[in-house]
């Protein structure tokens, strides 16, 4: 698959013309729960020639492609990403701190130190507190429930408590959050289920862990009082954003 990856992130540049800066996994296989099932979720950003931006009609700033094979893959225009990046954007971040990662060039440390410039501690907790909780009413209340979505929970409840300790964007792989933000108690618990999801299809079913929803509802709770005395965010200004871009879309 890696070689299908980077056979079609070639094709990718050929026919667009652009130029892929950085192309990673997202999702299960990013956070390290993925299925045997599961797809190959491919995000990359790219450039085109310095002269497509100063045209005055508008071009399209996202590259997608059919899903196929397992595959789903697209992709962001330089210019749509750090427009994103200035408001803190949790979805871009997580395709800058992927672990897996098939392209990479000299443009990716840069991403990596904007990222943290421009993290906004406050949004971010909202977005994962946002995620936790509408998972958790969506699919965890009920008496079985889909596996995965333990871990749907689980991981954003997690990185709230990363960001709340350590006021940085939170590390992908779920192993680091678990080592650095999970009680010891429920370890042994998320450990099993962990073992367990890996080796299953995405549609295992098991049945309730009611300790483990004892943490959850805590959890949130705890978060949400917590969000809510943080003050208010101030966010910083476009220079280093758009430094980043002109120098960026004029290398080479």
């Amino acid at each position: 698959m890696n070689m299908k990856i980077a056979d079609e992130l070639r094709r990718i540049e050929k026919s667009e013309t652009v130029k892929i800066l950085v192309a990673v996994e997202s999702g299960s296989r990013a956070w390290g729960f993925a299925s045997p099932d599961s797809d190959y979720d491919v995000r990359f950003l790219y450039k085109r020639p310095a002269a497509e931006y100063l045209r005055l009609e508008k071009t399209r700033d996202v590259i997608e492609l059919p899903i196929s094979d397992a595959l789903d893959i697209n992709g962001w225009d330089l210019s749509k990403a750090l427009r994103l990046m200035h408001h803190s954007n949790p979805a871009l971040l997580e395709w800058i701190g992927s672990p897996v990662r098939y392209i990479d060039t000299d443009f990716t440390k840069r991403l990596s130190e904007l990222a943290v410039k421009y993290f906004m501690p406050k949004s971010g907790i909202y977005h994962y507190l946002n995620m936790a909780a509408g998972n958790y009413k969506r699919h965890l209340e009920r008496n079985r429930v889909v596996l995965k979505k333990y871990f749907y929970v689980i991981r954003p409840i997690l990185a709230c408590k990363w960001i709340l300790g350590n006021g940085t964007p939170p590390p992908v792989p779920f192993r680091k959050l678990v080592d650095s933000q999970l009680d010891n108690q429920y370890r042994s618990i998320v450990d099993e289920l962990l073992e367990i999801k890996v080796h299953s299809p995405e549609i295992k079913e098991i049945a309730k862990v009611e300790s483990l929803d004892r943490y959850i509802t805590k959890s949130l709770c705890e978060i949400e009082d917590a969000a809510s005395r943080m003050p208010a965010q101030v966010k910083n200004g476009w220079e280093a954003l758009n430094a980043a871009f002109r120098e960026e879309i004029y290398a080479d």
